[in-house]
């Protein structure tokens, strides 16, 4: 049967059909729809985690109980899950064990641009990289049997395009029965004392070992003789770019990057005149290639950061020498692109006003030059976390002056206060980070007797990646109610004395609780709740803007709304994007009560 879909449906349609029994992720782009279509099969254990770590930690568990598992995540998701993954490198696995990490070249919905394939050397660890849907299918079966066979985890690394583009895929299985869970006492295994980690020591480099002989064999590393005497070694999407820009070319398609397979390459590099690498980030296998004592190109002339698309492969294939423009490979052209959109929080955002008023508290929109650095001592200083609120970063917001990692805020409005700065400090995270990685920094905050303040910002959902579940909704990643974990108390029993909950869309008690927490001598968290406006099921009570009291001061425009526009000098407001009743925070706003219903007059409220 042939099916339409994704790197990352594949990857689970593959996962499934594999006989996995235990599934767990924290949703990140461009990872969220492995589990998301995980969570379909309902005779599975599907779960959004609090993080990558336990995610990862509850698949290493089922894996000991001698079934099929896989953690899947985006690439910084597995630096919070390294502590575990290095742990289940040593220990080994009993059921099948799958690390599935999401890479973003380009950085389209990230705070870095890293390569993970440094992670299965570092944990010496079989890395297997699909290059289209259907390998994406196949190879995840593959990865389960390598996992058992080989008593390791399995990383197996997909990047943006891969995720999300669709191709063909041929479902050619049908689901493998799950083996029953049972767990077998093994301390030796299991338990990393220094006594048994020292044991499983050597273990670790005989599986490499017996991993780099099987790589000369893995049906996925394949060569491709062309008609010239270039050859290529590449994986994953860039093999793919690599194919349609040198037709002509031999190639060495790898579908185990880790280890890597010598005899198979050194043979390849022999048939060929002239051998490059083309990869995508860092230069991972060139370096590996070159270690072989190998002459190979490839990062002198392929960019190490960005994409790869097949007009920058030809781009630097030109640049090189690698191609004779006009007689080989494809004329190019300009790079069409499209307008720039900033991004902006949406329209009825539950985030905005709480920013707006933390910049207009601060006296940050007075203080703040053109590049958003504080002129002057003593303005607010907001330290911001992962989410759609770090759009508050851009103009005419201006309200977040750090962002590191997931939880990092708390941290670092700790860290800036112990350093003496004299201007308060706010720290901003979500809902859904700080049940991932914020707990912890209130607890150090508590320890340590900050005087700060911390504001969550609960909309109920995990909004930037998609609206997936979190523990704080009662909702299992499969649709089933479960017991919601409740902020308030959990803040409270940390030892938080100073907690307020306030409406995301009453400016007035916004003002009050920033102020009162700023002032506050003591830690003090704030929970501004309010639904996301994505996630409304129905509108009404649209604003409109009366031109006749309207008179053009702009306060409405310091919200950064996109339903609030100017055109020929005047403002209005537009009815397809407004969130109507559910926000209001232009009409609380304006000062000549010039903003109403669009089928209200704004003098029966003025």
């Amino acid at each position: 049967m042939k099916r339409l879909l994704s790197g990352n449906e594949a990857l689970a349609l593959g996962a499934y059909h594999a006989g996995i029994k235990v599934a767990a992720a924290y949703p990140g782009t461009p990872s969220s729809e492995i589990l998301e279509t995980l969570a379909t099969f309902k005779d599975i254990h599907a779960e959004w985690s609090t993080n990558e770590k336990v995610a990862l930690e509850v698949a290493l568990g089922a894996s000991y109980a001698g079934v099929r598992a896989m953690a899947s995540m985006k690439q910084v998701g597995l630096n919070v899950a390294s502590d575990p993954f290095m742990a289940a490198a040593t220990t080994g696995v009993v059921g099948g064990l799958v690390v599935v990490s999401a890479d973003d070249p380009g950085i389209h919905s990230s705070q870095n641009e890293q390569d993970n394939r440094h992670y299965a050397r570092m944990a010496k660890v079989p890395m297997l990289e699909p290059a289209d849907s259907q390998e994406a299918y196949d190879l995840i079966a593959l990865a389960f049997d390598l996992s058992e066979e080989f008593d390791t985890p399995v990383l197996l690394r997909t990047t943006t395009r891969i995720s999300h583009a669709k191709s063909v895929v041929q479902v050619n299985r049908s689901r493998k029965e799950p083996a029953p869970a049972k767990f077998g006492h093994n301390v030796q295994k299991f338990v990393m004392l220094p006594v048994h980690a020292r044991l499983r020591r050597p273990l670790i480099e005989q599986r490499l070992s017996k991993l780099k002989i099987f790589a000369e064999t893995f049906p996925y590393n394949q060569i491709f003789r062309g008609s010239g005497r270039l050859g290529i070694i590449s994986s994953g999407v860039a093999y793919q770019y690599a194919r349609e820009v040198f037709p002509g070319a031999s190639f060495l398609k790898l579908g185990m990057t880790y280890p890597l397979p010598e005899r198979l390459i050194r043979e390849f590099a022999s048939s060929v005149e002239r051998l490059i690498v083309i990869e995508e980030l860092d230069p991972f296998l060139e370096e590996n290639i070159l270690a072989m004592g190998i002459k190979v190109q490839g990062k002198e002339f392929i960019p190490k950061s960005g994409e790869l698309s097949p007009e920058v492969v030809e781009r630097a294939a030109y640049q090189a020498g690698w191609l004779k423009p006009a007689t080989e490979g494809r004329k190019i052209g300009p790079l069409a692109g499209l307008p720039p959109r900033p991004p902006v929080l949406c329209p009825g955002c539950p985030h905005t006003g709480v920013f707006f008023v933390l910049n207009t508290v601060g006296q940050r929109s007075k203080l703040l030059d053109e590049q958003g650095k504080s002129e002057k001592e003593g303005s607010l200083i907001i330290t911001g976390d992962i989410g759609c609120y770090t759009l508050a970063t851009y103009p005419p917001l201006q309200a977040m002056d750090t962002t590191a990692c997931m939880g990092a805020g708390i941290g670092q409005a700790l860290g800036l206060e112990k350093a003496g700065v004299t201007a308060p400090v706010v720290a901003v995270i979500g809902d859904s980070t700080f049940l991932h990685s914020g707990i912890t920094g209130v607890v150090n905050a508590v320890y340590n007797q900050s005087k700060g303040t911390i504001i969550i910002l609960d909309n109920g959902t995990t909004a930037m990646t998609g609206h997936q579940e979190h523990p704080g909704t009662g909702v299992s990643a499969q649709g089933e109610k479960t017991k919601a974990v409740e902020l308030e108390p959990l803040v409270r029993g940390i030892g938080v004395e100073d907690v307020k909950v306030v409406n995301a869309f009453d400016v007035k008690a916004l003002r009050a609780a920033v102020r009162g927490a700023i002032a506050s001598p003591q830690l003090s968290v704030v929970i501004v709740r309010g639904g996301c406006s994505v996630r409304l099921k129905t509108r009404s009570g649209q604003r409109s803007i009366d031109p006749d009291k309207c008179d053009n001061c702009g306060v409405c425009l310091r919200l950064g709304c996109p339903a609030i526009q100017k055109l020929d000098e005047k403002l209005y407001i537009d009815a397809t994007l407004c969130a109507g009743d559910a926000c209001t925070l232009c009409e609380q706003l304006c000062p000549k009560k010039a903003i109403a219903p669009a089928n209200q007059s704004p003098k029966e409220i003025a």
